[in-house]
Protein backbone atom coordinates (compact mmCIF):
# COMPACT_ATOMS: atom_id res chain seq x y z
CA UNK A 1 0.00 0.00 0.00
CA UNK A 2 1.45 3.38 -1.00
CA UNK A 3 1.78 6.11 1.56
CA UNK A 4 -0.46 9.19 1.21
CA UNK A 5 1.16 12.10 -0.62
CA UNK A 6 2.62 14.77 1.62
CA UNK A 7 1.97 18.47 1.21
CA UNK A 8 4.61 19.87 -1.17
CA UNK A 9 5.58 23.51 -0.69
CA UNK A 10 7.86 23.50 -3.69
CA UNK A 11 6.20 21.62 -6.54
CA UNK A 12 3.51 24.08 -7.75
CA UNK A 13 5.60 27.24 -7.65
CA UNK A 14 8.54 25.44 -9.24
CA UNK A 15 6.28 24.29 -12.09
CA UNK A 16 5.37 27.94 -12.64
CA UNK A 17 9.01 29.02 -12.51
CA UNK A 18 10.12 26.34 -14.97
CA UNK A 19 7.44 27.42 -17.44
CA UNK A 20 8.26 31.12 -16.94
CA UNK A 21 11.97 30.42 -17.43
CA UNK A 22 11.65 28.30 -20.56
CA UNK A 23 9.10 30.62 -22.15
CA UNK A 24 11.32 33.64 -21.50
CA UNK A 25 14.39 31.82 -22.79
CA UNK A 26 12.59 30.95 -26.04
CA UNK A 27 11.40 34.55 -26.42
CA UNK A 28 14.92 35.84 -25.91
CA UNK A 29 16.34 33.37 -28.42
CA UNK A 30 14.05 34.63 -31.19
CA UNK A 31 14.28 38.32 -30.24
CA UNK A 32 13.86 40.58 -33.29
CA UNK A 33 16.23 43.51 -32.88
CA UNK A 34 14.62 45.26 -35.87
CA UNK A 35 11.14 45.20 -34.35
CA UNK A 36 10.97 47.71 -31.45
CA UNK A 37 7.78 46.19 -30.04
CA UNK A 38 9.11 42.62 -30.08
CA UNK A 39 12.49 43.76 -28.75
CA UNK A 40 11.00 45.60 -25.77
CA UNK A 41 8.47 42.84 -25.06
CA UNK A 42 11.25 40.24 -24.88
CA UNK A 43 13.36 42.31 -22.50
CA UNK A 44 10.29 43.18 -20.41
CA UNK A 45 9.57 39.46 -20.10
CA UNK A 46 13.14 38.97 -18.88
CA UNK A 47 12.74 41.79 -16.35
CA UNK A 48 9.59 40.17 -15.00
CA UNK A 49 11.27 36.77 -14.75
CA UNK A 50 14.25 38.18 -12.85
CA UNK A 51 11.89 39.98 -10.46
CA UNK A 52 10.01 36.75 -9.86
CA UNK A 53 13.16 34.68 -9.38
CA UNK A 54 14.55 37.13 -6.85
CA UNK A 55 11.28 37.32 -4.95
CA UNK A 56 10.92 33.54 -4.92
CA UNK A 57 14.33 32.87 -3.43
CA UNK A 58 13.70 35.55 -0.80
CA UNK A 59 10.45 33.82 0.19
CA UNK A 60 12.38 30.58 0.64
CA UNK A 61 15.11 32.33 2.65
CA UNK A 62 12.60 34.05 4.91
CA UNK A 63 9.95 31.39 5.44
CA UNK A 64 11.30 27.92 4.61
CA UNK A 65 14.99 27.85 5.49
CA UNK A 66 14.47 28.93 9.14
CA UNK A 67 12.08 25.99 9.63
CA UNK A 68 14.55 23.55 8.08
CA UNK A 69 17.47 24.89 10.12
CA UNK A 70 15.50 24.82 13.36
CA UNK A 71 14.89 21.07 12.95
CA UNK A 72 17.95 20.02 10.92
CA UNK A 73 20.86 22.44 11.26
CA UNK A 74 23.00 22.81 8.13
CA UNK A 75 20.53 21.19 5.74
CA UNK A 76 19.81 24.42 3.85
CA UNK A 77 23.43 25.65 3.77
CA UNK A 78 24.10 24.61 0.16
CA UNK A 79 20.87 26.03 -1.19
CA UNK A 80 21.32 29.28 0.76
CA UNK A 81 24.76 29.70 -0.81
CA UNK A 82 23.29 29.04 -4.26
CA UNK A 83 20.66 31.68 -3.57
CA UNK A 84 23.44 34.21 -3.05
CA UNK A 85 24.96 33.10 -6.35
CA UNK A 86 21.56 33.49 -8.01
CA UNK A 87 21.27 37.08 -6.81
CA UNK A 88 24.63 37.83 -8.41
CA UNK A 89 23.53 36.12 -11.63
CA UNK A 90 20.28 38.12 -11.64
CA UNK A 91 22.24 41.36 -11.26
CA UNK A 92 24.55 40.35 -14.12
CA UNK A 93 21.60 39.53 -16.37
CA UNK A 94 20.00 42.88 -15.58
CA UNK A 95 23.23 44.67 -16.46
CA UNK A 96 23.54 42.83 -19.79
CA UNK A 97 19.90 43.53 -20.62
CA UNK A 98 20.38 47.23 -19.86
CA UNK A 99 23.43 47.33 -22.14
CA UNK A 100 21.48 45.59 -24.90
CA UNK A 101 18.67 48.14 -24.61
CA UNK A 102 21.19 50.94 -25.13
CA UNK A 103 22.92 49.23 -28.06
CA UNK A 104 20.89 46.46 -29.72
CA UNK A 105 23.37 44.13 -31.40
CA UNK A 106 22.97 40.50 -32.45
CA UNK A 107 26.15 39.37 -30.68
CA UNK A 108 25.09 41.02 -27.42
CA UNK A 109 21.60 39.54 -27.70
CA UNK A 110 23.09 36.07 -28.16
CA UNK A 111 25.37 36.53 -25.12
CA UNK A 112 22.36 37.50 -23.03
CA UNK A 113 20.45 34.46 -24.32
CA UNK A 114 23.33 32.11 -23.43
CA UNK A 115 23.72 33.68 -20.01
CA UNK A 116 20.01 33.21 -19.31
CA UNK A 117 20.23 29.61 -20.57
CA UNK A 118 23.02 28.91 -18.07
CA UNK A 119 20.97 30.53 -15.29
CA UNK A 120 17.94 28.41 -16.19
CA UNK A 121 19.98 25.21 -16.32
CA UNK A 122 21.49 25.85 -12.90
CA UNK A 123 18.08 26.68 -11.45
CA UNK A 124 16.60 23.44 -12.74
CA UNK A 125 19.20 21.45 -10.81
CA UNK A 126 18.76 23.73 -7.80
CA UNK A 127 14.99 23.25 -7.70
CA UNK A 128 15.39 19.48 -7.92
CA UNK A 129 17.50 19.50 -4.75
CA UNK A 130 14.85 21.55 -2.99
CA UNK A 131 12.09 19.19 -4.10
CA UNK A 132 14.01 16.16 -2.85
CA UNK A 133 16.39 16.92 0.04
CA UNK A 134 14.57 19.94 1.40
CA UNK A 135 11.19 18.26 1.16
CA UNK A 136 12.53 15.22 3.02
CA UNK A 137 13.73 17.50 5.81
CA UNK A 138 10.42 19.36 5.91
CA UNK A 139 8.35 16.17 5.91
CA UNK A 140 10.43 14.71 8.72
CA UNK A 141 10.03 17.84 10.80
CA UNK A 142 6.52 19.14 10.04
CA UNK A 143 2.95 17.93 9.77
CA UNK A 144 1.06 18.87 6.62
CA UNK A 145 -0.97 21.52 8.47
CA UNK A 146 2.30 23.14 9.58
CA UNK A 147 3.55 23.17 5.99
CA UNK A 148 0.25 24.68 4.85
CA UNK A 149 0.67 27.38 7.50
CA UNK A 150 4.11 28.21 6.08
CA UNK A 151 2.58 28.50 2.62
CA UNK A 152 -0.10 30.76 4.08
CA UNK A 153 2.54 33.09 5.51
CA UNK A 154 4.30 33.22 2.16
CA UNK A 155 1.06 34.01 0.33
CA UNK A 156 0.19 36.71 2.86
CA UNK A 157 3.51 38.42 2.10
CA UNK A 158 2.78 38.68 -1.65
CA UNK A 159 1.05 41.77 -2.99
CA UNK A 160 -1.77 41.73 -5.57
CA UNK A 161 0.43 42.60 -8.56
CA UNK A 162 3.00 39.91 -7.75
CA UNK A 163 0.24 37.39 -7.08
CA UNK A 164 -1.31 38.14 -10.47
CA UNK A 165 2.07 37.49 -12.10
CA UNK A 166 2.46 34.14 -10.34
CA UNK A 167 -1.07 33.05 -11.26
CA UNK A 168 -0.36 33.88 -14.91
CA UNK A 169 2.31 31.13 -14.90
CA UNK A 170 0.84 28.79 -12.29
CA UNK A 171 -2.43 28.23 -14.14
CA UNK A 172 -0.98 26.89 -17.41
CA UNK A 173 1.84 25.03 -15.59
CA UNK A 174 -0.41 22.84 -13.44
CA UNK A 175 -2.35 19.65 -14.16
CA UNK A 176 -6.15 20.04 -14.44
CA UNK A 177 -6.79 18.73 -10.93
CA UNK A 178 -4.09 20.96 -9.49
CA UNK A 179 -5.59 23.98 -11.23
CA UNK A 180 -8.99 23.15 -9.83
CA UNK A 181 -7.65 22.78 -6.30
CA UNK A 182 -5.79 26.06 -6.60
CA UNK A 183 -8.88 27.96 -7.71
CA UNK A 184 -11.24 26.24 -5.28
CA UNK A 185 -8.90 27.18 -2.43
CA UNK A 186 -9.14 30.90 -3.21
CA UNK A 187 -11.60 33.23 -1.42
CA UNK A 188 -14.92 33.24 -3.31
CA UNK A 189 -14.46 36.84 -4.46
CA UNK A 190 -11.14 35.96 -6.08
CA UNK A 191 -12.35 32.91 -7.96
CA UNK A 192 -14.17 34.74 -10.77
CA UNK A 193 -11.22 36.85 -11.96
CA UNK A 194 -8.84 33.90 -11.67
CA UNK A 195 -11.18 31.72 -13.71
CA UNK A 196 -11.47 34.49 -16.29
CA UNK A 197 -7.70 34.63 -16.44
CA UNK A 198 -7.55 30.85 -16.76
CA UNK A 199 -9.94 30.95 -19.71
CA UNK A 200 -7.66 33.37 -21.53
CA UNK A 201 -4.55 31.27 -20.82
CA UNK A 202 -5.88 27.81 -21.66
CA UNK A 203 -6.96 26.32 -24.96
CA UNK A 204 -10.44 24.83 -25.33
CA UNK A 205 -9.36 21.31 -24.36
CA UNK A 206 -7.50 22.44 -21.24
CA UNK A 207 -10.40 24.71 -20.28
CA UNK A 208 -12.90 21.86 -20.57
CA UNK A 209 -10.68 19.67 -18.39
CA UNK A 210 -10.48 22.43 -15.79
CA UNK A 211 -14.27 22.79 -15.76
CA UNK A 212 -14.68 19.04 -15.19
CA UNK A 213 -12.08 19.10 -12.45
CA UNK A 214 -13.80 22.07 -10.80
CA UNK A 215 -16.98 20.02 -10.65
CA UNK A 216 -15.07 17.31 -8.78
CA UNK A 217 -13.53 19.58 -6.14
CA UNK A 218 -16.69 21.57 -5.46
CA UNK A 219 -18.69 24.59 -6.66
CA UNK A 220 -17.16 27.99 -7.28
CA UNK A 221 -18.73 31.41 -7.27
CA UNK A 222 -18.75 31.69 -11.07
CA UNK A 223 -21.50 29.53 -12.62
CA UNK A 224 -21.53 31.79 -15.70
CA UNK A 225 -17.95 30.77 -16.56
CA UNK A 226 -18.40 27.05 -15.99
CA UNK A 227 -20.06 26.57 -19.36
CA UNK A 228 -17.82 28.89 -21.35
Amino acid sequence: MSLPARFDLYAPIHKALRLFMTDTLQALGRLDLDDPQDFEAGLARLDALLDAAGSHLQHENDFIHPVIEARSSGTSTRIAAEHRDHLEAIAALRAQAAALRLQPEAAAAHRLYRQLAAFVAENFEHMDIEETRHNQALWAACRDDELQAIEGRILASIGPQEMSQWLRWLIPALMPGERAQLIAGLPPAAQAPVLASARSLLDDVAWAKLCRAMGQVGPVATPDLAGA
